[in-house]
This record gives C-alpha cells, sequence and structure tokens, in this order.
C-alpha cells in the first residue's frame, strides 16, 4: 500500500511540475503579447502620421545618432511592412497561448484526479 502511494505521490509531484512550467511559459508569452500590442499601436499611429504628410514634406529615419532623409514612400511602406509582421506575431502569439490554455486544462483535471486517488489512499492507509 505505501508503495501505491509513493508512487502515486511521485506522479502528482510530476504533474505539478509540468503544471508550474506551463504557468511559467504562459507568464512569458502574455508578456511578449503585451509588448507586441504596443508595438503594433505605436507603428499605427506611426503611419497614420505619415498618411497625413504631403508627398513634398522631407521625412527622417533616425539611425542611432543621425538623422538620415527618407522617402515618404519608403517610410510608408516600411511602417506597413511592420505593422504586418507584428500583425503576424501578435496571431502566432495567440495561437500559442491558446494552445497552451488548453493544456493547463488537461494538467488541472489531471491534478484533481490524481490529487483524489492520493486521498483516497491516504484514507486507505490510515484505515
Amino acid at each position: 500500500m505505501d508503495k501505491e502511494v509513493a508512487v502515486l505521490q511521485r506522479k502528482l509531484e510530476a504533474e505539478l511540475k509540468n503544471f508550474k512550467d506551463s504557468q511559467k511559459e504562459f507568464s512569458k508569452l502574455v508578456q511578449t503579447q503585451r509588448q507586441l500590442d504596443g508595438q503594433y499601436l505605436e507603428n499605427k499611429s506611426i503611419l497614420e502620421e505619415l498618411q497625413l504628410l504631403k508627398p513634398t514634406n522631407t521625412v527622417y529615419k533616425l539611425y542611432g545618432p543621425v538623422l538620415v532623409k527618407q522617402e515618404l514612400d519608403d517610410s510608408k511602406q516600411n511602417v506597413s511592412k511592420r505593422i504586418e509582421y507584428i500583425t503576424k506575431e501578435l496571431k502566432r502569439c495567440s495561437e500559442n497561448i491558446n494552445q497552451l490554455e488548453q493544456k493547463q486544462d488537461k494538467y488541472r483535471a489531471n491534478l484533481q484526479k490524481l490529487q483524489q486517488q492520493y486521498q483516497s489512499q491516504m484514507a486507505m492507509a490510515k484505515q
């Protein structure tokens, strides 16, 4: 009986470790998603500002400590590509978060089942 309880306890500990690892990964993904959201909003506002400019306006891009002249169309195109890339990354991140949530649900269910088995084994051992 003690051997069964020990095996069950090891399974429970392993499942709990997996669950905690998935929670850490989830936190990292949520943080990444927040960063991407911020970048997306920033680039959206930049694009809106660029749309307000006339073709005769001059646009400069900051490269390190130097301002470099850039064509308005090139600037719009670069920002649009950046927004497209960030959108794809946000979608990928969201999909990963959904998959991880499903994984965590499975871990929770397994943990509950193992806890119930462990508690019933401990109750039987006390009798």
